[in-house]
């Protein structure tokens, strides 16, 4: 039994991390522009399809033909390989294999681009509008993004396979030092964890230990004043918007090999993470974290085949009856600031 709940356990951690690198992004907007940003799902979208298409790159194909290789019929066949992999060998077929990583370093200017892009030239005219006007246009770019990756790259899921060597499973038993095989666990789930503790580490070391996130974390607190002090608050604001976006990305381009890209990706957790950030508390980092991963430990208890027997659909609903909980109890949320989402 005790195998069981901490697989589960293990698995919560998995979606928990999930829920909080999105819902993390969501609060860094909310807590420095106060903006809601219902495209924020879209950026999680957008990370996926860069590791989509920086794979189609390294795996468009060249074809040669192999005289010493030959058909039944006494025909010369015809050899495909990667380009890539025909250009630079080994370190090719290196390449190709850990597409899913490579991607990482392609997305982060390509979405801290998309981030400066989107917040320059649409969201900045939001700011002084109504959170009702700011979900209505940030909803309204997520749908455009999510119909043109549909154009693109079609309706379908596109798996993406995790490197050769980081398949499999782990032998946490082992590590613990149980019998072996008693608990093991995907490698690739607990790489996803591990890269979510870097990830959220750096941005909280980034925000408390430099003078720019020193200076961010004032204008959270006290924007006007900041700006009367000769400092472009704007400027550092926007970047955070574009920082947002990278950690969404990354999170999509990781979350790939355990599950296929489409175009609906980032609506799909989209809702979750939101309930994640009002949850936490809106404009609370560590209360998002907190959240996300609270949230996903309960979501993969309630989804243990004996707890559906006793509750039948749990599983679909514990989020929102935990949020709705919270709320009643504490309006602001667990970590949320006084007087916020409070009358």
């Amino acid at each position: 039994m005790f195998e069981v709940i901490f697989l589960q356990f293990l698995n919560g951690l998995d979606k928990g991390a999930a829920y909080a690198l999105i819902a993390l992004g969501l609060t860094l907007v909310f807590g420095t522009l106060g903006v809601v940003n219902f495209a924020h799902g879209a950026l999680f979208m957008l990370g996926a399809f860069c590791a989509v298409t920086v794979r189609m790159f390294l795996t468009m194909e060249t074809v040669t033909i192999d005289p010493e290789k030959l058909s039944p019929w006494g025909a010369p066949l015809e050899v495909r390989e990667p380009l890539v992999q025909a250009w630079l060998g080994d370190f090719g077929a290196v390449l190709v294999n850990y597409s899913v990583p490579l991607s990482i370093l392609i997305t982060i200017p390509i979405m801290l681009l998309v981030g400066i892009g989107l917040e320059r030239g649409i969201i900045k005219h939001f700011y002084k509008r109504s959170h009702a006007e700011q979900i209505l246009v940030t909803f309204g770019l997520a749908i455009v993004a999510q119909e043109v990756i549909k154009s693109v790259f079609g309706p379908n899921p596109i798996p993406q396979p995790m490197p050769t060597d980081l398949r499999g499973a782990a032998d946490i038993g082992a590590w613990l030092g149980m019998q072996a095989n008693v608990i093991t666990y995907p490698v690739w789930r607990l790489i996803y964890f591990i890269f979510a503790g870097v990830v959220i580490g750096g941005v909280f070391a980034f925000l408390q230990f430099t003078t720019f996130g020193m200076v961010v974390r004032a204008g959270m607190a006290d924007r006007e004043t900041v700006g009367l002090l000769g400092i472009n608050i704007d400027r550092r604001f926007t970047i955070m918007f574009g920082l947002a976006a990278v950690v969404a990305g990354m999170a999509g381009v990781m979350y790939t090999p355990l599950l296929p890209p489409n175009y609906h990706l980032g609506m799909d957790f989209l809702v979750l993470s939101f309930v994640v950030v009002v949850v936490g508390g809106m404009g609370s980092l560590p209360g998002a974290v907190a959240a996300g991963f609270l949230l996903g430990i309960l979501q993969s208890f309630a989804s243990m085949n004996q707890v559906k027997a006793i509750f039948p659909g749990i599983d679909q609903i514990i989020i929102y009856l935990v949020a709705v909980i919270i709320l009643l109890v504490r309006p602001r949320g667990l970590m949320g600031r006084r007087g916020v989402m409070e009358a």
